[in-house]
């Protein structure tokens, strides 16, 4: 049995044929697969330290995800974004469409720059985030954005954060970098 056509613009039943990879990190852009290398030491212990904070303080009605893939667009050609959190409510299924998720998190590396800030902010405005954070590594800083008539508003924070949605948050943004 042969995989999908990977030099046509792919549908999301051929992105879920394609299966899981751990060497790469992929995402379906508009039927394109998109590989880039896997995370620096830096982002990774700055995702597992937010992904951890978030979950203390989400309680059982939340859960907190990292890398799953999230369908913004199930028309051909597909989108597919892996936010590096979501969060969900615990009842969400096991895959997620753009619907299920309450605040995705995104934190910038050398080579997503635009990508985060740009294109998914674009992407997820489109498919309906209601609530989008971009962490910026140095400085550090997170811009929150919140979904209004369909555009993101938002504010920037450095030091503090602090949030009442999706839930009571707050964070030390240094500790993100420590």
């Amino acid at each position: 049995m042969s995989g999908p056509d990977l030099t046509s613009l792919l549908s999301l039943r051929d992105w879920r044929a394609l299966g899981e990879e751990t060497g790469v990190r992929s995402e379906l852009q508009e039927g394109v697969r998109i590989v880039t290398p896997r995370p620096a030491k830096r982002h990774i212990r700055a995702v597992h330290r937010l992904w951890n904070a978030l979950e203390s303080a989400a309680g059982e009605d939340y859960e907190v995800l990292g890398e799953i893939d999230i369908v913004i667009d199930a028309h051909t050609p597909a989108t597919v974004r892996v936010p590096d959190l979501v969060v969900c409510a615990a009842t969400a299924p096991d895959h997620l469409d753009a619907a299920h998720v309450l605040l995705a998190v995104e934190v910038i590396s050398p080579g997503t720059r635009r990508i985060d800030r740009v294109m998914k902010r674009s992407e997820y405005a489109d498919a309906g985030i209601t609530h989008y954070w971009i962490v910026d590594l140095d400085g550090p800083r997170l811009t929150e954005l919140t979904l209004t008539d369909g555009q993101y508003t938002g504010s920037e924070h450095i030091g503090e954060f602090t949030t009442t949605v999706p839930f009571a948050f707050d964070l030390d943004l240094r500790m993100l970098t420590r």
